[in-house]
């Protein structure tokens, strides 16, 4: 189909997007490898990590929701060993491939950002801290957390609320303060997920250590393509969050990218703001995939963006008091067939080796009867994924499509 109008329907825009995340590409036939890893983290830009294990490490996810089941241990060793990706400050905590590295000293390079003015001010006041741990990073890295914290164990400590960033320790405000500036890069411990703390020419190439700094201005429109390449075609809003770059800035700079040509400014049906169409982007007649997302995937980042795409209203209840939760702690969107057709709230139970539904809900105006059955699929997928014998549908199960699902298999 041609993309030559300036104006798109709402469907066409959703399928290039999907098609632009990766969704629109064949699952491999045969074994998956670092062929089919780099297919996707070329396709998304980056992933986003997240602590929380309730299912799997969330990064797991969008590889397994484009490309069907993997080796756990072949993602691990790509990730965290081969030199070809690097954890840092991308959309929030990210894995980036390292030739962004010279596209985000900018970041690096500033005081200003996320918390980090107030552990400036902290190490203001207690100069050489950092240092300190900087050296003891170059002598033992790869080191983890606790085996700096000796480090400043003499500064006294105020006691902010539970899980206030504040709670940090003299040497992780620090040991963080330098991953923020570049100086230290990490690993993680594929078992534990433990970050390690390590010199960045440990673990990143030369070449690109080496690469000069991208001028700021430069470094965001080319992040600006990049996230446009990815989402096929989004708003400036959309554009600017994929790297968390300033709104403003962005906006100059998109303007500045279609004077140029590198962009083309279309209108999407339903849509207030202009939008932006990269020029690699197509649209694919439909897209049939069926797939499980994370809750930090980036199909599903921008909030506004998957309302406004999909007719989805999508919220992470993790931090939300349990009695006021509307779907659940944690909470997997299910894609078929080029919709956002249900939501699952899921738990991996490991001791008793099986993957709860603990709540299943389908979206307004859908056949239960019929997403039942490839919803099913996916959740027995994701089971034998993480060596989990059975998926159950709790009893008291949440949600609408519990019933249908429960007698799918």
């Amino acid at each position: 189909m041609s993309l030559s109008s300036g104006t798109l329907r709402l469907a066409e825009a959703r399928r290039i997007a999907l098609q632009a995340q990766g969704f629109g590409d064949p699952r491999p036939s045969g074994r998956v490898d670092r062929r089919h890893f780099r297919r996707v983290l070329r396709r998304v830009g980056l992933v986003q990590i997240d602590s929380v294990n309730v299912v799997t490490r969330s990064h797991e996810l969008p590889f397994l929701a484009r490309l069907g089941p993997y080796p756990r241990a072949a993602l691990a060793e790509w990730l965290w060993d081969s030199g070809e990706v690097f954890e840092y400050w991308g959309h929030e905590a990210s894995l980036l491939p390292v030739d962004l590295h010279p596209l985000l000293r900018w970041r690096m390079l500033r005081d200003e950002g996320h918390a980090w003015s107030g552990v400036r001010s902290f190490l203001d006041s207690h100069p050489g801290l950092d240092q300190q741990i900087l050296a003891a990073v170059a002598e033992r890295g790869p080191v983890p957390l606790g085996q700096l914290d000796h480090l400043g164990a003499a500064i006294k400590r105020t006691k902010p609320a539970p899980g206030n960033m504040w709670n940090w320790t003299p040497a992780k405000k620090a040991v963080e303060w330098l991953f923020w500036r570049g100086e230290v890069s990490a690993v993680r411990n594929p078992q534990t997920f433990e970050r390690s703390y390590v010199l960045p020419e440990r673990i990143l190439p030369a070449a690109v250590l080496e690469a000069p700094t991208v001028p700021t201005d430069a470094a965001h429109k080319e992040l600006l393509l990049r996230a446009a390449r990815s989402h096929g075609v989004g708003s400036a809003r959309c554009l600017a969050d994929y790297h968390r770059l300033n709104i403003v800035e962005s906006r100059r700079l998109l303007a500045e990218l279609v004077t140029d040509g590198a962009l083309r400014q279309v209108s999407i049906e339903g849509w207030r703001q202009p939008a932006f169409l990269h020029p690699d982007a197509t649209l694919p007649r439909w897209v049939r995939s069926s797939a499980l997302l994370s809750p930090f995937d980036s199909l599903v980042w921008e909030r506004d963006r998957t309302e406004a795409l999909f007719g989805f209203r999508y919220r992470i209840e993790i931090y939300v008091p349990a009695a006021d939760r509307v779907h659940g702690y944690y909470v997997l969107p299910f894609l078929h067939d080029g919709r956002l057709v249900a939501r699952v709230d899921l738990k991996a139970d490991r001791q008793a080796g099986a993957l709860l539904v603990r709540g299943a809900f389908a979206e307004h105006g859908i056949d239960l009867d019929e997403v039942a059955a490839p919803l099913h699929d996916r959740l027995a997928e994701l089971a034998g994924f993480l060596g989990l014998a059975e998926l159950r549908v709790e009893p008291g199960a949440r949600g609408d499509l519990g019933p249908a699902l429960a007698t799918a298999g």
